[in-house]
């Protein structure tokens, strides 16, 4: 079997529930009352996309469009604005699921910047489309805030999967 160059291991099986808990952790994060700051990353986003590329069959994008309506919902943003922004980052991260394993975690974080800067993109186009203020030229930090969590959190979720090392060196596995 081909492994990636990025991988050094198989890695067992993803519990669903953890997908879901880590989702739901991620969601709750986001509802924390920090304030309107536009540089705070968002780690529902960055969540979706690293489920996105490890499980498409599992979280798609129809996944991220219910979350992105519950945080327009929480925010009282346009509703659609938070929903067409994680369709579009989801959708983007599925296309390209297949060739960002093949990197190592630096190369992946030159490869899903450019789908976390076009999701707060998108997000600005719509608010100002609908009259909203401009928030301010922090916004461009929050995209790079969320590409150089794109390892710890790579590491986070991709721990409970690593298998212990096994002493047996007459298995193949």
């Amino acid at each position: 079997m081909i492994m990636p160059r990025g991988s050094d291991q198989l890695l067992l099986p993803v519990n669903p529930f953890f997908i879901g808990l880590t989702l739901l952790m991620a969601m709750a994060v986001n509802l924390l009352p920090f304030g309107r700051n536009p540089a705070l990353p968002d780690l529902l986003a960055l969540v979706l996309v690293f489920w996105n590329v490890h499980q498409p069959r599992r979280v798609g994008v129809g996944l991220a469009f219910l979350f992105g309506l519950l945080i327009d919902v929480h925010e009282g943003a346009l509703l659609g604005q938070h929903a067409l922004a994680y369709t579009m980052l989801s959708y983007g991260a599925i296309s390209i699921h297949r060739r960002l394993l093949w990197f190592g975690l630096a190369e992946q974080m030159l490869q899903v910047a450019p789908l976390f800067f076009a999701a707060h993109g998108v997000s600005l186009a719509v608010r100002m489309l609908a009259g909203g203020m401009f928030p301010g030229w922090l916004l461009l930090l929050a995209p790079l805030f969320e590409t150089l969590l794109w390892p710890v959190v790579a590491l986070a979720l991709l721990a409970p999967q690593r298998r212990a090392p096994d002493p047996d060196q007459n298995r193949p596995l």
